[in-house]
């Protein structure tokens, strides 16, 4: 889509962040949000993260490699996602075309229960699944890294891999200006929910271009570079962990540490307009939400519709909202649970469930409920390629901004808060307001429903797009309007991540926009069809990468936070 056909209200959006893509100083980094390059890119949330997959690879390291120490050098300078103490899922294409996945998602505790965060009258107490030592799984980001290590690493060095976030948690680095907000705004929490005083509190407030020292997180990163797995899920920091527990009312035990596995998948794929588009199967709930939203929308001819036009959001809208309403109902860890994975994304199935949508007037979620068979916010995303065509798309997440709030005393991380991703009731709604159903209650073990989105498309059995982004329910549909915007609206790389997004997750019964971002008449006409507005803060932060066809590689890093994209 050329420039010129974007409403005037977009171009001025576009222009106000121009700035973006040249190279800002800021506490002395460089973030770069785009980038083409020849070889090899990296897109992470955080500059010196970006930095460090970068060297990996040029030092003759794999996309597997660079996402290893990404997603440890996340774990130190951006602790608001980043983590050894959390979880998520990788999609991973092999230089011969391979296509795998890895879930290293949290577990619930062997001592969890389905009515553990229910009062004696059976109310919901969210701040005990959401907040407090009680409110984490079982982590598997460790695991994952080394499961990812052992079978694809091209290095075979693990602890070259470690050593430069263990650098920067014992010297420290420079916090950004976002970074200095964040901790100033969490510190009562951080005291409230904590037996000592954390790196992220001190005595006065956090400025921009503050020394972050990490000693105690030093020290883990250390056993784990030292003994791999062992180093985290046995030795001192499992006894560490237990003992926080122990005295916080958490649950984890050193069975449960020393029970964690990894688990590989095969992906949910479908073909789109060209495209092979391949995600999370469960326990994300992103792969199938993802596929049905395409296989949704794809008989109305996006592509002659304006972007962002009253037309395209309602059509776009009226999807999620039964894709949104199917989650709830039908979605949870398939280990567990017997997802209808075959009957949600049949395609007569999807057909049907458009079959009530009026291209005029909006539904009412109440009126939306989930389809029946016979059969059964805060998050951070990477995307890697590397010069021999391997490519990563890994989401990571310790669930809310800082997950529980609660760190491992003597161990200096943040636990994470994923066990309010179960259904704690049913129909009560979580921290990002989705409910849920029997699918995802607890049970000792289980993996609580994501909405992680990990992608990767190809074309033609060639790699396309690589792409991700956190933001909690709203992950799933910033992944396919990122898509959408590049395979229907022909935008450029840098506008379809860039661009204003907006959501819509059946309940609660709302359009979501991002601040000053769509105009009045445009809100106007959505709702004289019957479409409720809510103006809202910003929506994901994608991380893509995209392949032209003469080989050059895009990078894009999202301008909603300090993203930065690296290559060469």
């Amino acid at each position: 889509m050329s420039i010129s056909r974007l409403p005037l209200f977009l171009l001025v959006f576009i222009l106000g962040i121009s700035c973006f893509s040249c190279k800002q100083n800021g506490a002395n980094y460089e973030f770069s949000k785009e980038i083409r390059v020849d070889n090899a890119a990296v897109v992470s949330a955080h500059p010196k993260a970006s930095e460090i997959g970068l060297n990996i690879l040029k030092q003759g390291g794999n996309a597997i490699d660079a996402a290893i120490g990404v997603q440890f050098a996340l774990a130190v300078c951006y602790p608001v996602a980043g983590n050894i103490g959390g979880g998520g899922f990788m999609v991973f294409k092999d230089t011969h075309g391979n296509i795998e996945c890895l879930d290293f998602r949290e577990t619930a505790p062997a001592g969890a229960s389905a009515d553990m965060y229910l009062d004696s009258q059976g109310n919901a107490i969210s701040e005990k699944s959401q907040k407090g030592h009680l409110a984490a799984g079982v982590p598997g980001s460790v695991k994952g890294m080394v499961d990812m290590f052992e079978k694809y690493s091209k290095l075979k060095d693990w602890k070259a891999l470690l050593q430069p976030s263990i650098d920067i948690a014992q010297n420290g680095f420079y916090i950004t200006e976002r970074q200095a907000k964040y901790f100033n705004e969490e510190k009562d929490n951080f005291i409230q929910y904590n037996d000592h005083q954390p790196a992220l509190v001190k005595e006065h407030i956090w400025k921009k271009n503050d020394l972050l020292i990490q000693k105690d997180l030093a020290k883990v990163l250390t056993a784990i570079r030292d003994h791999k797995a062992d180093g985290f899920y046995s030795s001192w920091v499992a006894d560490t962990i237990v003992r926080s527990m122990n005295a916080n009312g958490g649950i984890i035990t050193h069975q449960d540490l020393k029970d964690y596995k990894t688990i590989w998948r095969k992906p949910i794929s479908t073909n789109y307009k060209g495209y092979s588009i391949h995600s999370m199967p469960p326990p994300s709930s992103g792969g199938i939400a993802l596929t049905q939203l395409l296989e949704m929308v794809e008989p109305y001819s996006l592509e002659k519709m304006p972007f962002h036009s009253a037309k395209a959001i309602h059509l776009i809208t009226e999807a999620e909202r039964r894709v949104y309403a199917d989650r709830a109902t039908h979605l949870g860890d398939s280990d567990f649970y017997e997802v209808p994975v075959d009957s949600l994304l049949n395609p007569y199935y999807l057909k049907d469930r458009m079959l009530d949508f009026d291209i005029q007037h909006a539904s009412q979620s109440d009126s939306i409920y989930a389809g029946q068979f016979s059969e059964s916010e805060q998050t951070t995303h990477f995307s890697i390629i590397d010069t021999g065509g391997n490519a990563v798309s890994i989401t990571t997440t310790i669930n809310g901004a800082y997950g529980s709030k609660s760190f491992v005393r003597g161990a200096g991380f943040l636990l994470n808060n994923e066990m309010d991703d179960f259904s704690i009731k049913p129909g009560e709604p979580n921290l990002y307001g989705l409910i849920g159903a029997e699918a995802n209650k607890i049970e000792p073990g289980k993996r609580m429903l994501s909405s992680m989105t990990p992608t990767i498309v190809e074309k033609e059995g060639q790699t396309k797009m690589i792409l991700g982004t956190p933001g909690g329910s709203t992950i799933i549909t910033s992944v396919f309007q990122t898509i959408i915007n590049k395979i229907d609206f022909d935008l450029s790389l840098r506008d379809a991540v860039h661009l204003p997004r907006f959501h819509h997750q059946w309940k609660p019964d709302e359009i979501r926009l991002e601040p000053d971002s769509f105009s009045n008449l445009l809100q106007d006409t959505l709702k004289a069809m019957g479409h409720k507005i809510k103006i809202k803060g910003k929506i994901g932060r994608v991380e893509a990468i995209w392949i032209n066809e003469d080989g050059t590689i895009e990078a894009v890093a999202d301008h909603r936070g300090d993203d930065t994209a690296v290559g060469y």
